[in-house]
């Protein structure tokens, strides 16, 4: 099954500007680096005293999209061509990953790189590759 999505330059330019500018401004204002799986993390018991900062970052990532469906008086199409039970064995994949990696794709890909870390420049490597290896294998080789 071939799933094809739009191409949508100025949409992508757009999101990855507003990621990027949320993250410059979280260094600034806070000192903290905007990986989604340490802000996470944090929200749930023991809390920590700097847990309203976490959960407004949070809520600014969700509330767009709440925001446009409610305008826009329905829901978001999309198609899921995986099983649940595969999304939630790739769900714990990856947070196994983020576990052994030290964080997760937007704390090492979007803030690290931003910061020359030479651990997260590697780390978003392998990320890419084994993305590009799992693609490969599950298309040409399993044929799905």
């Amino acid at each position: 099954m071939e799933i094809m999505t739009e191409f949508t330059p100025i949409a992508a330019l757009l999101g990855g500007f507003l990621i990027g500018i949320s993250a410059v401004l979280l260094m600034a204002v806070h000192g903290r680096i905007a990986g989604m799986t340490g802000i996470l993390a944090t929200l749930v018991p023991p809390i920590q005293a700097d847990w309203g900062w976490r959960a407004a970052f949070i809520a600014g990532t969700i509330a767009p999209g709440a925001i446009w469906v409610f305008a826009a008086g329905g829901t978001i199409p999309f198609a899921v061509p995986v099983s649940t039970t595969a999304m939630i064995a790739g769900g714990l994949i990856v947070g196994v990953g983020v576990v052994f990696g030290s964080g997760c794709t937007s704390g090492h890909g979007v803030c690290g790189i931003a910061r020359f870390s030479r651990r997260s420049i590697a780390a978003t490597i392998i990320f890419m590759a084994a993305s590009i290896a799992t693609v490969y294998v599950i298309r040409h080789v399993l044929g799905a």
